[in-house]
């Protein structure tokens, strides 16, 4: 795996034309910088980004909770078939899957905050968009 990865960094080197030729591209160091950047931009949607997190930590949270988001499913006419995502805070990555799986259900979890008073962290419809 280390070999493959080497070989990647010494394509991208020539591939980018980085400054230097490339002798301060680190991969572990581009990856950090990355989640930095991506976190940093995630602020300015943490409402959202709570709510979610917050609707699929619900959803999830017990197998009554679990029964009633696949009850709400049918009755919405949705599909379960992509499942609910749970984010992991420090990967900006699982946060984009769980916001794409979140999305699918956006219906669902309108019907929810309607028939479930426990339900209380639904996103608003300008904060889905």
């Amino acid at each position: 795996n280390a070999s493959s990865n080497d070989l990647c960094v010494d394509m991208m080197k020539v591939q980018l034309k980085l400054l230097c030729d490339g002798d301060y591209f680190h991969v572990r160091c581009c990856a950090h910088i990355l989640n930095l950047i991506v976190k940093e931009g995630l602020k300015d949607v943490d409402d959202a980004v709570f709510k979610v997190r917050e609707c699929v930590k619900y959803c999830k949270g017990s197998q009554i909770r679990k029964q009633r988001f696949l009850e709400s499913c049918k009755l919405c006419d949705i599909v379960y078939n992509k499942g609910l995502c749970q984010d992991v805070p420090t990967r900006w990555n699982s946060t984009y899957l769980m916001f794409e799986s979140a999305l699918y259900y956006k219906k669902v979890f309108s019907h929810l905050e309607v028939v479930d008073s426990n339900f209380i962290h639904c996103p608003r419809m300008d904060e889905w968009a």
